[in-house]
């Protein structure tokens, strides 16, 4: 059988796990740097809980679970006669993958809500699956790595979480735009235009204009019925560049003013914070998603087209749905994938070491082979990566073992070395060798 991986899916090497491993760390750490605590969910969610957030595109991207045992047993005859695989769906699978870390997080505050407290502040890092068609920086199985807040109103957390993308961007070493724009602008350009009561069409149409342009957009407008002066109201105001344009537009949509209002107040947190980034207002930032009410964000990198690589945004009652009214959110997200194909392509993984050992012990016999079973742990239980070659075969073939890892230190052991307890140590790179005792050993890797 011919070895194969499915679709959108990737084996990551050591070397590629340690680079994946620095992007998580450093966002954790500028997650608790913020106060933010982890959590984790299940791999799977009840269909229930993930249909009908992500809008009708969302849906079609779940990745469904199939019962368990003879799942035809209890199909739904009819819609398997007729080939219906939306009806019967719901008869052969009651469990899917999740789609992403938002959905899940609010189920797991209406569960725990007497276990925390509120607001709440969480990060989560964890994989996420979409049926997606599968291309540069876009795969089905994902890491997302998530800040959200529940349980305030306060824009200082919009504020906040911008905050924590420019300062985890800047330790990545990646240059960014940090762009920023509000459901309820958006709501009030529809509204401009007099077709509010199409705005979640609309919204879908617009989320797509940095793939197909204005035209295609005008196109996908005039597609759902649209009418074209309409239409051309709708793009004359994507392209506003200062929120103060949009005044007069709005006189008329109390929404659109509040978006408005709601900008100014998210940014007056920001004036006294000195970013490394650019932070800009876009009015065709739509974010799809449609359980976004109000600010909404996406990161894009500068120096590489890579599509983007964080978003997020506040959602005013993602917790009704499951019985807790009135709670809002906001967080982001960090596209880990998208990420690190970015680094890796400017090159900022040169730093970071692959070595997985900082020492190896080499031996001549069975006897030294005992002995440094017993050294090695002594430099383990100080703090350095040790590890024993197998067996004490040929030097010519451990040397080489140890050449081909990269591991830039070697301990070598022979009778000698077991009489008189001075170990030799070998640098790699320097290729000069001496004898230490197990402590001056430990003392001299200790502070390398």
């Amino acid at each position: 059988m011919k070895p194969t991986l499915p679709k959108g899916t990737r084996d990551f090497l050591p070397s590629e796990v340690k680079k994946r491993r620095y992007i998580f760390d450093t966002i954790r750490s500028v997650f608790e740097s913020y106060g933010y605590d982890p959590i984790e969910t299940p791999v799977m969610e009840s269909l229930t809980t993930l249909t009908g957030k992500y809008g009708d595109e969302g849906d079609q991207l779940l990745f469904k679970v199939l019962n368990n045992g003879d799942y035809l047993n209890k199909a739904d005859a009819k819609a398997l006669e007729e080939k219906n695989s939306q009806k019967l769906i719901s008869s052969i699978s009651k469990r899917g993958l999740r789609y992403d870390l938002t959905v899940p997080f609010a189920r797991f505050v209406v569960m725990h809500q007497n276990e925390i407290q509120f607001p709440f502040k969480r990060y989560q890092i964890q994989q996420v699956w979409r049926a997606d068609r599968p291309q540069k920086g876009r795969y089905q199985e994902f890491y997302q790595c998530d800040a959200d807040i529940v349980g305030s109103d306060s824009l200082m957390y919009e504020a906040e979480l911008t905050a924590i993308y420019d300062t985890a961007f800047y330790k990545l070493g990646i240059s960014v735009t940090i762009k920023y724009n509000n459901r309820k602008i958006l709501y009030g350009i529809t509204e401009a235009a007099g077709v509010a009561d199409r705005f979640r069409d609309i919204t879908v149409c617009i989320d797509k204009l940095d793939k197909i342009g204005e035209e295609g957009v005008r196109k996908e407008l005039e597609k759902n019925s649209i009418e074209s002066m309409a239409v051309d109201v709708i793009l004359t105001l994507l392209k506003v560049k200062d929120i103060n344009d949009l005044i007069l537009p709005f006189e008329s949509s109390e929404t659109g003013q509040e978006g408005l209002n709601e900008t100014k107040e998210f940014l007056s947190y920001l004036s006294s914070y000195n970013s490394k980034n650019s932070i800009v207002f876009d009015p065709t930032l739509a974010r799809g998603l449609s359980y976004y009410t109000g600010c909404i964000f996406e990161v894009v990198a500068d120096d590489i087209v890579m599509g983007s690589i964080g978003g997020g945004g506040r959602y005013a009652d993602l917790t009704g749905v499951f019985g807790l009214k009135g709670v809002s959110g906001v967080g982001v997200s960090f596209g880990a994938e998208r990420i690190y194909d970015v680094m890796l392509e400017l090159g900022l993984f040169d730093d970071i070491s692959a070595v997985s050992s900082q020492v190896i012990i080499l031996t001549f016999d069975k006897e030294c082979h005992s002995y440094a079973f017993a050294k090695a742990n002594d430099l383990r239980n100080a703090g350095i990566e040790t590890e024993v070659y197998p067996s004490p075969v040929k030097m010519k073939k451990q040397m080489k073992y140890a050449n081909s890892k990269g591991i830039p230190n070697v301990i070598i052991i022979g009778d000698e070395e077991m009489k008189s307890g001075r170990l030799t140590l070998k640098d790699m790179e320097s290729g000069k060798s001496d004898q230490y005792s197990i402590k001056e050993i430990i003392e001299k890797l200790g502070t390398k």
